[in-house]
């Protein structure tokens, strides 16, 4: 059956509207580019959502955790990403993470040994410090995302339950996007389009170079659907983690044979609610198949799971229950973008500088003990063709780099800057690849984005980096140094430790 083809008829289609910023995918990197794009003064813009809810896997997959956000003592990744948690934090139980104010502070013991009961709060590296990771509830995620939006509602139409499936072409220049809906086929026409799927479903049938998922070794090359545990008490499970280091080590290893593929249970915004994060290897979650399979394998399972976790460890689990499950699956990686420039370990190894930078993040990488990297607007450009940003996971990373640059943290703050750089590209009367930089820049500013060697930035930022030499003080980064092609040999494990960035 693989080379039968059917040959589907010509055929008329409505078109629903028309618009100058059309954004696909309303995840973390769409919904920030659409609010991004209001914000920065552009006045026609569509966002397209192929469910019913806005943040793809921050409230569908139930990610539920925001790591590295700071470092030392500075927090560096702002703008819309911090400011879901700003709204989020007079809501009851709806955030959990060490304050902006105590970020950097390693002289406080008693603070620390409250934080390291929540993965990721405290920097693994030497001396141990407070980090901005922050814990949501991702139902109360999805009515503040509405919530943005509808303040925007002069300026942003919401389509949801809308897939969009195929570019409009025009030559080399995208001029729409034909999508599916109940209401059948139908196209919208627009100056600029932002593909956020996050799977490249845009770009790649337009021309575009890119990569499909390539290797296995990586945590990108996993897939998962999480699910969660409900009348769990978390911190008496963290008690018994310290005080049976030994059955700790065993439970983490029986889960995986319990459940056939890498699983863990990782704390949540409220104590009595955890979440299973999951990792099935070698899946590509653009494929049918994988997908598929990582939905009824994972859910066949969970009974087993929590049963095995009340044996274990009934002081935590005696009353626990399956609470609820994911809606959508848990992507991590398949299509990247080859733009027109490709980042790489040697980003993070050599802190590279760039004239276009749109986001200084820190990361979750550890060849730089998770310093800040600088994103480039050119990793959201496509080689080839016109008018077509890609910000979010799929960004242009070689097969390594990119599981540092497809989490929540760079999809916010790349779609932010896609946003910005489409609402100055419509409103100057020029195409994406030649917009003003700068302007961009100082937008991106103003939104509350620090980036580096501006002097409108508190110079802190960059005092920080020298300080503490951009990280490479590291084995890894020594490596590299001692190697001019940098990272070649570099990789990380298949299977990721429950205890070490685990939460993705």
């Amino acid at each position: 059956m693989a080379n039968k083809v059917y040959i589907e008829a010509q055929n008329t289609l409505p078109v629903y509207d028309e618009c100058d910023i059309l954004v696909v995918g309303g995840g973390a990197a769409g919904h920030s580019a659409a609010i991004a794009a209001a914000r920065a003064g552009a006045k026609n813009i569509i966002l397209m959502e192929r469910y019913g809810y806005m943040g793809g896997d921050v409230t569908g997959g139930y990610v539920i955790m925001v790591p590295k956000l700071s470092w030392y003592g500075k927090s560096f990744v702002r703008g819309i990403q911090e400011e879901w948690f700003t709204r989020l934090s007079p809501i009851p139980n709806a955030v959990l993470g060490p304050d902006l104010s105590k970020i950097g502070k390693d002289d406080d013991y008693a603070l620390i040994g409250i934080w390291s009961r929540i993965h990721g709060c405290v920097s693994e590296s030497e001396p141990k410090r407070l980090v901005r990771a922050v814990y949501y509830e991702p139902n109360q995620l999805k009515i503040e995302m509405d919530k943005m939006l509808l303040e925007h509602r002069d300026a942003i139409r919401v389509l949801c339950h809308s897939w969009g499936t195929k570019p409009i072409m025009e030559g080399n220049e995208v001029k729409g996007v034909i999508f599916e809906s109940k209401e059948g086929r139908q196209a919208i026409f627009a100056k600029t389009v932002i593909d956020a799927t996050g799977d490249g479903d845009i770009f790649r049938q337009t021309g575009a170079p890119f990569s499909t998922l390539a290797d296995g070794k990586t945590r990108s090359s996993t897939t998962a659907l999480v699910w969660r545990i409900g009348g769990v008490n978390y911190d008496l499970f963290f008690e018994w983690q310290k005080a049976n280091p030994k059955e700790f080590a065993a439970l983490r290893e029986n889960l995986a044979k319990v459940a056939g593929f890498t699983c863990a249970p990782l704390p949540s915004a409220q104590n009595d609610i955890c979440w299973v994060n999951n990792w099935h290897p070698n899946r590509d979650c653009a494929k049918i198949k994988d997908a598929t399979e990582t939905e009824m394998n994972t859910r066949n399972t969970m009974r087993d799971v929590l049963k095995y976790l009340q044996e274990v460890c009934p002081l935590a689990f005696r009353n626990s229950f399956i609470y609820d499950i994911a809606p959508q699956l848990g992507t991590r990686g398949s299509c990247r973008l080859k733009g027109e420039y490709i980042m790489t370990a040697n980003d993070f190894a050599f802190a590279a500088r760039h004239d276009d930078v749109i986001a200084w993040h820190s990361t979750i990488c550890m060849i730089n003990d998770c310093a800040p990297v600088e994103i480039p607007y050119r990793a959201l450009l496509p080689q080839k063709v016109e008018n077509l940003l890609a910000p979010g996971r799929h960004l242009s990373a070689d097969n390594v780099a990119i599981d540092w640059l497809n989490l929540i943290p760079q999809c916010v703050g790349t779609g932010q800057a896609a946003g910005v750089a489409a609402a100055v590209a419509s409103m100057d009367g020029v195409n994406v690849r030649n917009v003003d930089i700068r302007k961009v820049q100082e937008i991106l500013i103003d939104q509350d984005v620090p980036l580096p060697r501006n002097e409108r930035v508190d110079k802190s930022y960059t005092e920080v980096c020298e300080e503490y030499e951009y990280g490479l003080y590291t084995e890894l980064a020594r490596k590299a140094k001692a190697d001019a092609t940098g990272l070649k040999e570099y990789r990380q494990s298949s299977i990721p430790d429950p205890n070490k960035d685990a939460a993705h």
